[in-house]
C-alpha cells in the first residue's frame, strides 16, 4: 500500500524559501501523478502544482516562477521548492498521488498527513 509522508514545513519570513518533501513507501511513485495541495484557514483546498509520470509540470498561476516541483526517483520522493514566499502561501501543504493529470483533489487516492507552512513578516 502506497503511503506518503510530508516534511519540511515550518515558519519562514516573507520572501524566504522552504523545501517540502513527500516521501513515499510501499510502492513506487514513478507511475503516479503527484500533486501538492494546500489549505489555508477558512479556505478551500486548492491544487498548487503537480508533476506527471512523464515529468511534465503544471502550477497555479500565482506560484509560477516561485515554486518548483521535482522528483527524485532513487529516493522515491517528490519535492516542492518554494521561493519568494508570500503571506498568502501560509497553509497546510499536502502531497497526493493519483492516476490522472488534474488539480481535482477527488482524483487523488493517496494523501500525506500534511505539513504546516507559515509565512510571517
Amino acid at each position: 500500500q502506497l503511503q506518503l509522508v510530508e516534511s519540511g514545513g515550518g515558519l519562514v519570513q516573507l520572501g524566504g524559501s522552504l523545501r517540502l518533501s513527500c516521501a513515499a513507501s510501499g510502492s513506487t511513485l514513478d507511475y503516479y501523478t503527484v500533486a501538492w495541495f494546500r489549505q489555508a484557514p477558512g479556505k478551500e483546498r486548492e491544487g498548487v502544482t503537480l508533476i506527471t509520470r512523464g515529468g511534465n509540470t503544471y502550477s497555479l498561476e500565482s506560484v509560477k516562477g516561485r515554486f518548483a516541483i521535482s522528483r527524485d526517483h532513487a529516493k522515491n520522493t517528490v519535492y516542492l521548492q518554494m521561493n519568494s514566499l508570500k503571506l498568502e502561501d501560509t497553509a497546510i501543504y499536502y502531497c497526493a498521488a493519483g492516476t490522472a493529470v488534474t488539480f481535482d483533489a477527488l482524483n487523488y487516492g493517496v494523501w500525506g498527513q500534511g505539513t504546516q507552512v507559515t509565512v510571517s513578516s
